[in-house]
């Protein structure tokens, strides 16, 4: 059956980011989370994703990996970039972690600007919503995305030896990729080698054709190794990517567009026969990034160091992260980029680095302390720059705390943060958001329990709504910064019923956020596709419902219903939180025989009309996808596997209210994907 399990409860668990997962026959099961014994004794809001269902379903971007998962959505940007959306929030308020560690790269900058992990490389991946992510920082309000990859060892590969290769093909945008990966064992010793490679061309949507810019082509390799004991492991890995990606949408006829007050003007454009007319622009090939990411991955575990202590964890990353974005020369309608040039820089050099240390139980409580620090040194440099150069340094200091009484099981989080921001400009912020939360989990024994939860949590302000001014040319915006924006601060309260054992299981979530000092980009004037938008603060309320409920027949057949919903609005009369995801509703059935396994998904998206000022609503889909797999009866113990697994199969044409440029990009058309996966 689905490697899957879904967890939804009530508080924050720091170290779910070191639970491994074991994959079984029917089911799947978490080990290693410490306060824990087994998966029903989970207190924290987590999916997670593994074994065959997630190699079938991952695609080259993380948020599109995601993006059928109950409660989780994704803000679309061609073929390149795609970001998670949790409970309708994204970046900044979800965070990206490589293993608990942050990844330093731009994506909480622009939408165009891609995540720097390599989802083929994933061996599981985590989704923290509410309050379980707050110990990650006030930055994770939404959620937080943890990747689990395999590029430091914490075990011994069995018999020695440990390794898989996959060839990927896909019908829609001629998908040509390979993975491959080895772990060797050489005493106490584990070394590590993977690597991707990916080239995918435009995909096509129904009755519009190829959308110039998706295409989307990548290199990944890493290099690791630890050593390893019985008491823990300590590794380092190097990882180095480099990719480029289109930018559908991308146009430069607004780049003359400035600010008067709070009104835009694009001076030229009501002539017929501006040079920098839609019809001139037709003529050229969007611009594309050329990304590039340096990182070093430092992790350790050490159990049972002194009689007071069970674990100590270090999470540590450092980054050195480049991406152009480059404009075609004028006659360049090929992938021959001598004669184009370089519109705008982004650099972003920096590190972060968390340590763990769970105590012994005192009097009952179970709990972890910790800390993390990161500093990050972002750059944006060119014709195109809208944010000056800075220097963010941030502190966190955090707690967590696990009492059982009886059937009930008490748990308490907190973190204080320090944050600092240094520019260019000689002006800098600073901000001490304090983040707190509790919850009350009880279970009646026979498999069903509810969980109630509440928080407090900050975030503040980061650089680009603090500072940016300038044109923004991946979302057609000129963007003004505000820097006596303040912390924002969320009260949220979420319950969650579940139940985990007999034929029919569910987990239901419901959840309530209310703000005070949203930040968000209000938009103040707009002239075409163009908007003039201003980081303000307004009181905002999200509210919703996300969960799924399974039932498995004797014969091996399980169906499941699934669907999320979220409202958000802001307070006072001020309309709609902008790019809500719309809510949906579907089923999926899968089953198998012997060697065959197969599951055939269908889901609702709903029109959107509760739209924020000079949006545009956005009309609903149906969604069909399926997958066939067969375990093919070679001598690798069951582990090569031939997959095919389609998407869009009633090839509809799907817009996604999320994203910056929904018309420009709608969501790719039929798309087949053979796989072959072997492992040894």
């Amino acid at each position: 059956m689905k490697h899957r399990v879904l967890l939804l409860s009530a508080c924050a668990l720091p170290a779910i980011a070191n639970a491994q997962v074991t994959a079984e026959e029917d089911a799947i099961v978490v080990t290693g989370v410490p306060l824990v014994d087994d998966v029903h004794d989970v207190a924290t809001p987590v999916t997670v994703i593994a074994g065959d269902d997630l190699v079938h379903r991952r695609q080259a971007t993380i948020g599109e990996t995601l993006a059928s998962e109950p409660g989780i959505n994704a803000d679309t940007f061609g073929g390149g970039a795609s970001r998670p959306v949790i409970r309708g929030q994204t970046s900044p308020r979800v965070r990206v972690l490589a293993d608990g560690a942050e990844i330093q790269d731009a994506s909480a900058i622009s939408p165009d600007h891609a995540i720097a992990a390599e989802p083929l490389l994933l061996r599981r991946i985590e989704i923290l919503r509410g309050p379980s992510a707050l110990l990650y920082g006030g930055g994770a309000i939404g959620g937080a995305v943890n990747l689990i990859d395999e590029k430091v060892p914490t075990e011994q590969p069995k018999g020695g030896i440990d390794g898989v290769v996959e060839l990927r093909a896909g019908s829609n945008d001629e998908e040509r990729a390979a993975v491959g990966g080895i772990t060797v064992g050489l005493g106490n010793f584990a070394l590590r080698a993977e690597g991707v490679y990916r080239d995918t061309e435009n995909y096509r949507v129904p009755d519009l054709g190829e959308v110039a810019g998706s295409y989307n082509k990548s290199r990944t390799a890493t290099l690791g190794g630890s050593w390893v004991g019985d008491d823990g492991y300590f590794g380092v890995a190097y990882t180095r990517q480099r990719s480029e990606y289109g930018l559908p949408g991308h146009s430069h006829e607004y780049e003359g567009c400035h600010p008067h007050g709070s009104s835009i003007h694009c001076g030229g454009h009501d002539d017929a026969d501006d040079d920098h007319g839609h019809e001139e622009e037709e003529h050229h090939e969007p611009p594309y990034v050329k990304l590039r990411s340096d990182r070093f991955d430092i992790r350790g575990e050490y159990r049972n160091p002194i009689a007071a202590i069970e674990s100590v964890r270090l999470r540590a990353g450092i980054t050195d992260y480049e991406h152009d974005e480059i404009e075609h020369a004028e006659d360049g309608h090929d992938h021959d980029h001598a004669e184009d040039g370089v519109a705008t820089t982004f650099k972003n050099k920096g590190y972060d680095a968390r340590l763990e240390v769970e105590h012994a139980p005192i009097g009952g409580l179970n709990g972890i302390i910790g800390v993390q620090t990161s500093r990050s040194k972002f750059s944006a440099l060119g014709s195109d720059a809208f944010l000056p150069e800075s220097t963010t340094h941030n502190t966190g200091l955090f707690l967590m705390e696990r009492l059982g009484v009886g059937p009930v099981t008490l748990e308490l989080a907190a973190r204080q943060d320090w944050q600092k921001i240094e520019t260019t400009l000689d002006r800098e912020a600073e901000h001490s958001p304090l983040s707190l939360s509790g919850a009350a989990i009880w279970e009646s024994g026979n498999g069903y329990s509810v969980a109630f939860s509440l928080s407090r949590s900050q975030r503040a302000p980061n650089t680009q709504e603090l500072f940016a001014r300038g044109v923004h040319l991946a979302t057609n915006t000129y963007e003004l910064g505000d820097a006596a924006l303040d912390e924002e601060t969320s009260l949220s309260a979420g319950l969650t019923f579940r139940k985990t054992t007999g034929a029919t299981t569910f987990t239901f979530g419901l959840f309530h956020n209310d703000f005070d000092g949203y930040i968000f980009a209000d938009t103040l004037d707009r002239f075409e596709d163009f908007r003039l938008i201003r980081y303000t603060q307004a009181d905002a309320r999200f509210t919703g419902i996300d969960g799924e409920i399974t039932h498995e027949f004797g014969s091996g057949v399980a169906v499941t219903l699934l669907g999320d919903y979220v409202r958000a609005k802001l307070k006072d009369g001020l309309g709609n939180v902008p790019r809500i995801p719309a809510g949906r509703l579907g089923a999926r059935v899968e089953g198998g025989t012997g060697p065959l396994h197969a599951d055939l998904e269908y889901y609702r998206t709903f029109g959107q009309d509760s739209i924020a000022d000079f949006e545009t609503e956005t009309g609903g889909y149906n969604m069909v996808n399926a997958t066939i797999a067969y375990r093919l009866p070679v001598a690798t113990d069951g582990k090569t596997e031939l997959f095919v697994r389609a998407t869009n199969l009633l090839d509809e044409r799907a817009y996604n209210h999320a994203s910056f440029i929904k018309e420009a990009a709608p969501l790719r058309g039929r798309n087949l994907l053979f796989g072959l996966r072997a492992g040894f």
